[in-house]
């Protein structure tokens, strides 16, 4: 990992340029405070699973939890208890909550403090499913067979208790000293498993590295590039797989919302394999995508710039709702199938919508009109959230990269072109690890270059490079 740290500020003027909200109303958090008086009790009837040892894996310091998990070896090939934290036991609908949560759509994520889809007090307390507390939740069984693919699936309210609270280096570091938790141990098998079977299904997994922010002892903050290990790919595809069984209810009920991606142009693949050749990588015409991008070395500059060049098939995604008639587009072309969002309510919207349909459905009950009616609204709702997060996200990024540099202009870096187009193009420097643009002649995709630094805007968070 490489770490960079940076003297700066505070988030603040970002964080008024966007509009973000600093706190919740009265309203909202009356009726969060009344919703947390006797969760339990407000919870039903439900199954009783908190004997099952369900561990969390997340971010160091996480409170909002939304997932536990256990998994276990069976004769036929695995069994996944996925338990997800049960939002609608808080939220009444129409009620003050759900108005805010419609209006906000998502958790916003900043360096120095994050702006909640629902209060602190469901969020970081009542709803998490925090270790060593029993939470009500909705829990997923998931059947998987030898060849990976997905063999059934049950849903259904239940109470449970996580036993253990992990981060991702943590489970990795046991994993690797052969000494795993057991709810854990059939981890890296079924991983591996399901990462198989998604290349054979055409799903594109893009190891491009990923910046990260975080706080210093000092009040200033680090930039470091982390690169992705094992056990963050493998707890993704937990999260595929429950999405993906979401999707078959909500699919064959012929009710639901759907995560959507339509497939690249031809024309576009084509591209894609002269970007390649142009790298110099070596790509048989009988190989897809996926199977291709899966044999590349993501520690290689060819292979991060051709990662970058993907990023071109994967655009227009969305949410798409049927109610009655199957939409013409069903599947997730990056994901290789259809998908839905159901694992993550405390911090997005869609998946409270998109989890009841599917309890109803498994259940053999009608999808409530409420969810319904919700449906309509979701896609623009959550199409504005995400724009929003993605503009928040970079914007902090770009922020502190411009304290990181500010006392550097004049000199020189290595770095990686990413993606070049005539004059311009984007690069990654090696250190300190910053993304940005760079202005010159001949840039060669996917090689080192010598770059200048050449201006920092700290106020309007833009740095500028040229080719040396």
């Amino acid at each position: 990992m490489i770490r960079t740290h940076a003297s700066g500020g505070d988030f603040g003027r970002l964080r008024a340029e966007f509009a973000l909200p600093e706190s919740f109303g009265p309203d909202v958090l009356a009726e969060a405070e009344a919703a947390v008086l006797d969760p339990l009790a407000a919870a039903g009837e439900r199954e009783d699973a908190t004997g099952l040892p369900f561990v969390t894996i997340d971010p160091p310091g996480s409170k909002d939890l939304d997932q536990a998990m256990l998994l276990e070896r069976t004769v036929h090939g695995f069994r996944v208890h996925y338990a997800i934290a049960d939002l609608a036991v808080f939220v009444p609908p129409g009620g003050a909550l759900d108005r805010e949560a419609r209006r906000r759509g998502q958790t916003l994520y900043l360096p120095d403090g994050n702006v909640p889809l629902h209060p602190p007090v469901l969020s970081e307390g009542a709803a998490s499913l925090l270790p060593g507390e029993v939470r009500p939740a909705v829990l997923w069984t998931i059947d998987v067979g030898e060849d990976g693919a997905l063999a059934g699936t049950r849903v259904r309210r239940a109470l449970v208790r996580s036993t253990e609270q992990f981060d991702y280096e943590g489970v990795q570091a046991t994993l690797d000293a052969g000494c795993p938790h057991p709810s854990v141990a059939a981890l890296p098998e079924l991983g591996r498993l399901r990462r198989e079977w998604a290349v054979r299904r055409g799903a594109l997994e893009l190891q491009l590295p990923e910046q990260e922010i975080t706080g210093d002892v000092d009040g200033g903050w680090v930039l470091a590039r982390r690169p992705r290990t094992a056990v963050d790919a493998w707890n993704a595809e937990l999260s595929l797989l429950t999405g993906m069984a979401a999707a078959r209810i909500m699919i064959e009920a012929g009710v639901g919302v759907l995560r959507t991606l339509p497939p690249a142009e031809p024309d576009s693949v084509e591209w894609l394999r002269r970007s390649a050749a142009a790298g110099g990588l070596s790509w048989p015409p009988e190989t897809t995508v996926s199977e291709f991008l899966s044999t590349l070395d993501p520690g290689q500059p060819a292979s991060m710039a051709l990662y970058a060049d993907t990023t071109r098939l994967l655009r227009g995604a969305g949410y798409t709702v049927f109610d009655g008639v199957l939409p013409e587009v069903v599947a997730h072309a990056g994901i290789g199938g259809p998908y839905a969002h159901v694992t993550a309510p405390i911090r997005r919207l869609v998946d409270r919508f998109a989890t009841e349909v599917c309890l109803a459905v498994t259940a053999g009950r009608e999808v409530p009109s409420w969810v319904r009616e919700a449906l309509a609204e979701v896609p623009a709702q959550m199409s504005a959230s995400d724009g929003l997060a993605a503009r928040v996200e970079r914007a902090c990024i770009d922020q502190v990269e411009a304290w990181v540099l500010a006392e550097r202009v004049g000199q020189e870096f290595a770095a990686v072109v990413l993606r070049a187009e005539g004059t311009k193009a984007e690069i990654l420097l090696e250190d300190p690890p910053v993304m940005a643009k760079c202005t010159g002649m001949r840039f060669p995709e996917g090689e080192r270059i010598t770059v200048r630094l050449t201006e920092v805007d700290v106020e309007h968070r833009k740095v500028s490079f040229e080719r040396v």
